[in-house]
């Protein structure tokens, strides 16, 4: 009798419990739809657009996963949305300057953060000006801060401006010592993603390839970063390279920044900017409501339309989360645009260092779809259009690039471990089979394959790779063999890739869309953005009903409290989705 009042007891307090927490949750959500439903904050006269870019800036607005039962989760602007904001703040006779914070920025990669340093620029052709404060300086925040009036930094402020680097984790030795057998297969002497899982260091090959493209991109962070600061680009390759700013008064005396002034003093400076008396406030506003206030205005009684279709992250089989393309996702938004009359032409927002192959070929056959409907395809790249990321741009009607966008790297591989060894040493399981022919028992973990098996999917690798190479030369009407000079899985800068003839045009998505305009004779048109992403609330109730695997919300963890781990994790989460040949890039470089 007495358990049986535990267990009651106990099944009582846990339905209490679970009301509780119910009822807290779905207060916090009220209280989130009653504040998202609050007027927009009035901007005063003489304020001050405050910019932090505290986290990844993503392509398309709120393209990201939100984590897990953050009921505090404010929208995650993309990049467009941010570039137009700044645009509307030049034109805002309230808004006088802007005062970036960018502690740890966390911009992304190369073409993004240049990008958004060209906003800035055009922002200060108004006559307004733009302060930087910082306790941080690395590159990328660095590279931002380089457009203002006035850099300035903590007295026991950290800078970390001495050029740029890829580090590459080599995992041989460790799968070696575990037993396991990593079954490769490859096709381009420059694909590199393979070589962490057969080699011990960086190839000759990939050595020579990825500091060909650093190179490149850092000659244009230099003349950027130098026209900035007037200074020459020589005198400041001699201060990154030596790391000479390695403190706040030497970083003032290299004059990479200007003054070593606390927050409070940066207020001050503000103060005297905006003509204020000392007891009057600075009035500072953060992008969310100025945004907010300031909505972009559409003219909805235009009726063509050309559509941005942004493609960013790996390419994966099946639908896809936030932050990833997702074949059957990207294939039925593509042929619903193929379908819309209203549509007269698409830009192809590429921002991915690939994936899957069979999902890029998916993508891609969607894409041709459009084009049967006679509208032109322009592509427009970000960061990374490489790989896999390439393979569905390749047949644009006209493709555009940053200077500093990574694209090429047109090569497949495949991976398959066996654990054969793995399993008879280490855990004394050994497995035997039956079978009916000697490729019965098709792909396993269980069995090292055989030579027969290893010729077959060597093979099936390089027919992949010549479908690559025919769909590229198909697209930029070349030859197979000058695109196989080429291709060969090396990576190249935007600048180089329109050397050699992978894209047509350097520039951003605004140039992108004035080609599809042109080439779909429409003179007055709005924009249709896709796929649909839900905002920070519509996930956070996806989350609270279940939605995601177990294998998602753990990544969101470790963003959260793991921040350097999570990149890795990713990856292997990416690499175990993924079924067949992968066209991928090996690495990812950011501006950190």
């Amino acid at each position: 009798m007495g358990s049986f009042f535990k267990m009651l007891f106990a099944s009582c307090l846990g339905v209490i419990l679970g009301i509780v927490l119910l009822t807290l949750i779905g207060a916090s959500i009220v209280g989130a739809i009653a504040s998202a439903s609050e007027k927009p904050q009035k901007i005063g006269a003489n304020s001050v657009l405050r910019l932090t870019l505290d986290q990844v800036v993503p392509e398309h607005t709120n393209n990201v996963d939100i984590q897990p039962f953050n009921l505090e989760q404010t929208e995650v602007y993309g990049l467009t949305d941010l570039v137009s904001a700044i645009e509307r703040a030049k034109d805002d006779d309230h808004i006088k300057g802007i005062l970036l914070e960018t502690d740890m920025a966390m911009v992304s990669g190369f073409a993004t953060t240049r990008v958004l340093r060209e906003a800035l620029l055009d922002f200060k052709k108004s006559g307004k000006f733009i302060f930087s404060h910082g306790k941080f300086y690395f590159p990328g925040n660095y590279y931002l801060a380089s457009t203002a009036d006035q850099i300035f930094i903590n007295p026991l402020g950290i800078s970390e401006i001495r050029g740029f680097s890829i580090q590459i984790p080599f995992y041989k030795n460790l799968i070696d010592r575990l037993g396991v057998k990593m079954q490769i297969y490859y096709a381009g002497k420059f694909k590199g993603a393979t070589e962490p899982y057969r080699l011990e260091r960086l190839s000759p090959e990939n050595r020579y390839q990825y500091k060909e493209f650093l190179n490149d991109i850092y000659d244009i962070f230099l003349a950027d970063v130098a026209a900035s600061r007037k200074m020459k680009t020589e005198e400041l390759r001699r201060v990154i390279d030596g790391y000479l700013a390695d403190s706040p008064e030497r970083a003032v005396e290299t004059g990479l920044m200007d003054k070593v002034l606390y927050r409070d003093e940066v207020t001050d400076e503000l103060r005297k900017k905006l003509g204020l008396k000392e007891t009057e406030s600075v009035s500072l506003v953060s992008i969310n409501d100025f945004i907010s206030s300031n909505p972009e205005d559409k003219d909805y009684k235009v009726k063509d339309k050309i559509a941005i279709v942004y493609a960013e992250g790996t390419i994966l089989d099946g639908k896809g989360s936030n932050g990833s393309i997702g074949d059957s996702k990207y294939v039925k938004t593509l042929e619903k645009i193929a379908k819309d009359d209203k549509i007269k032409a698409v830009v192809l927002r590429v921002n991915s260092p690939g994936g899957s192959a069979l999902a890029s070929e998916n993508i891609l056959h969607a894409m041709n779809k459009i084009k049967a409907e006679r509208k032109p395809i322009v592509v427009s790249m970000g960061d990374y259009a490489a790989s896999g990321g390439y393979f569905i741009a390749c047949q644009a009607d006209s493709i555009f690039a940053e200077p500093n966008t990574i694209t090429g790297s047109i090569g497949v591989f495949r991976m398959i471990p066996s654990l054969e060894r793995t399993l008879t040493d280490k855990a004394g399981v050994r497995f035997d089979s039956v079978k009916t022919g000697p490729f019965a028992a098709g792909l396993n973990l269980y069995f090292d394959q055989d030579p027969q098996e290893a010729a077959k999917m060597q093979a099936g690798t390089e027919e992949m790779y010549e479908v690559f190479l025919g769909h590229v030369a198909k697209g930029r009407k070349m030859k197979r063999d000058s695109v196989h000079a080429i291709a060969q899985g090396r990576v190249w800068s935007g600048r180089d890739a329109l050397r050699i003839g992978l894209v047509d045009r350097l520039g951003g998505l605004e140039e992108a869309l004035q080609a599809a305009a042109k080439l779909a004779k429409v003179k007055s048109y709005r924009t249709a953005e896709y796929p649909t992403v839900p905002n920070p609330l519509q996930q956070l109730m996806e989350e609270l009903m279940g939605a995601g695997s177990p294998e998602t919300r753990m990544v969101k963890t470790l963003k959260r409290d793991f921040p350097e781990l999570a990149p890795a994790v990713e990856e292997w989460m990416a690499l175990k989705r993924s079924h067949g040949v992968q066209a991928r890039l090996a690495v990812e470089v950011r501006l950190k």
